[in-house]
């Protein structure tokens, strides 16, 4: 089977699982919705903005992709998936990057609730269809690097016995360049007077992360499945 096959197949039946028995995209998103109504009550205002408004979005969607991460391998661990596809004729790194294309469509899925939410519950300024592009264009980057790290350290994580631990502890230092850059980008989207346009040098910092990491996580990956 090639490469691309593989990682078709492998796909679909992460796309399938979750379809037949939701457990990673109903838990993120109701944990982001539920964090908002936190933020909203304990900074006891009813609207935020600018970097205060980016801070909020971004800490919710980390902590959110997290328990997400948490339970990407669960399955595959339970019930033997893993001694499967290690006898299976295909190279490791497919299911490396099945597993970060599903995360990456499940944090898509799960934004596509939450941004909302926290616009309606806490969003100051009103986001048009110029600052939903830019919004949109920050998410997508700073996914690819949460599904990259996030892949990678719940393959490590799902090994050990304190997982639920283990993973924050080592997704979250390696994911600050991203979600400093990330609410750097969005400030300016959301500031009440009117969305600027995105810094270069925080969208270029995003991209440079990715390409860096996510070629670290391919290299890797082989050899941590292997152990």
């Amino acid at each position: 089977m090639s490469s691309g096959a593989a990682i078709a197949a492998l796909l679909r039946k992460e796309l399938l699982l979750e379809r037949r028995v939701p457990q990673v995209i109903p838990g993120m998103a109701l944990f982001s919705v539920v964090t908002y109504v936190v933020f909203r009550f304990g900074l006891d205002r009813t609207s935020v903005e600018g970097s205060l408004a980016a801070g909020v979005l971004w800490v919710t969607l980390l902590f959110a992709a997290m328990l997400g991460a948490n339970r990407l391998y669960v399955t595959d661990h339970e019930e033997g998936g893993f001694d499967g596809f290690l006898l299976a004729p295909v190279d490791r790194t497919t299911l490396f990057v099945a597993k970060a294309l599903a995360f990456g469509l499940f944090l898509v899925l799960v934004e596509i609730v939450a941004v909302p939410a926290f616009a309606v519950l806490l969003l100051g300024p009103g986001l048009g269809a110029a600052e939903v592009g830019r919004l949109a264009a920050v998410l997508a980057l700073a996914d690819v690097g949460i599904a990259v790290i996030g892949t990678l350290v719940g393959a490590l994580a799902i090994q050990t016995r304190a997982r639920d631990l283990i993973l924050p502890l080592i997704a979250l230092p390696m994911l600050v360049p991203v979600i400093i850059s990330a609410a750097k980008a969005t400030a300016p989207v959301l500031a009440a007077s009117g969305a600027g346009g995105l810094p270069g040098r925080w969208i270029a910092l995003l991209c440079l992360y990715d390409l860096v990491f996510g070629l670290l996580a391919y290299a890797v990956f082989d050899f941590l499945l292997e152990d």
